[in-house]
């Protein structure tokens, strides 16, 4: 099993976010070939610190988002482990020139094992753009915002922002598991989180830094033209001081990694 990790005592059954679409227009020739066609499917070889599973994740045909026609994402059984697979099932994508847009739930709690629902509602946020430079963001602003939440008898105020980034190119590219793709371009999602709280002493409220900001999620996704995500490498950790963890009955530091491996896949 995995380690517990600092979402535990942030309980919020559900978060939605709703987030501005970034400019749908290129930057520039498309260079990349996205198999978006019914029947496509990729299965993931998932390896969660030692812990293995498989996801198998295809297109299943059309859904409908706010007016705009997607290709929904589903995985077998409808169960998924993997970050990636979590984050598509049930979703929608669609290519605008030379990005990929996600439209629908993305849940994180599933993909990361975490003890707490913790869904994204997203309209047009983009996940791939193959034009895009190293770390540049590829929407026009973070998705942020701000929980009230009480634990333990704690009042917690939760900062969160949700962005995606240009990652690396690569003319030629092995993953892990030493299969080798041509012309990959990584991505990178965050999820920074920060967390505040008070105490009252004598009548005086003393404010109490949490969770410093600090990016909570970070999950590296590797496309590669003409297949789709070949590789996805997700880290999951933070730091709080150690007297806070103490009386929060956690632990002052903790961490997880995630591999996922293309295995098989068919595309048309």
């Amino acid at each position: 099993m995995k380690k517990t990790i600092l979402l535990t005592f942030l309980c919020v059954s559900t978060l939605f976010i709703s987030c501005s679409n970034d400019d749908e227009n290129g930057n520039g020739a498309d260079n990349f070939t996205i198999p978006l066609t019914d029947g496509n499917y990729w299965t993931y070889d998932v390896d969660s610190e030692g812990t293995f599973t498989r996801d198998s994740l295809y297109i299943s045909g059309d859904v409908v988002f706010n007016t705009k026609t997607y290709k929904k994402f589903q995985t077998r059984d409808n169960v998924a482990t993997g970050f990636y697979s979590s984050s598509l099932r049930n979703n929608g994508v669609r290519k605008s020139d030379s990005k990929l847009l996600l439209s629908g739930d993305l849940s994180l709690a599933s993909g990361q094992n975490l003890p707490i629902n913790f869904d994204l509602s997203l309209d047009d946020f983009v996940i791939f753009n193959s034009n895009a430079s190293n770390n540049q963001a590829l929407n026009s602003n973070p998705v942020t915002g701000t929980i009230q939440e009480t634990f333990n008898g704690f009042p917690l105020t939760i900062n969160y922002s949700l962005q995606s980034y240009g990652g690396e190119s690569f003319t030629t590219f092995t993953s892990p598991n030493g299969e080798a793709y041509n012309n990959v371009k990584a991505t990178k999602i965050k999820l920074n989180v920060s967390v505040n709280s008070e105490q009252t002493f004598g009548g005086f409220t003393i404010p109490i830094v949490v969770l410093a900001p600090q990016d909570l999620i970070v999950s590296t996704i590797y496309t590669a033209d003409e297949i789709g995500v070949v590789y996805v490498n997700t880290d999951t950790s933070y730091t709080i001081n150690s007297d806070l963890a103490s009386e929060f009955g956690i632990p002052p530091t903790d961490s997880q990694n995630q591999k996922e491996h293309l295995d098989i896949y068919m595309i048309d």
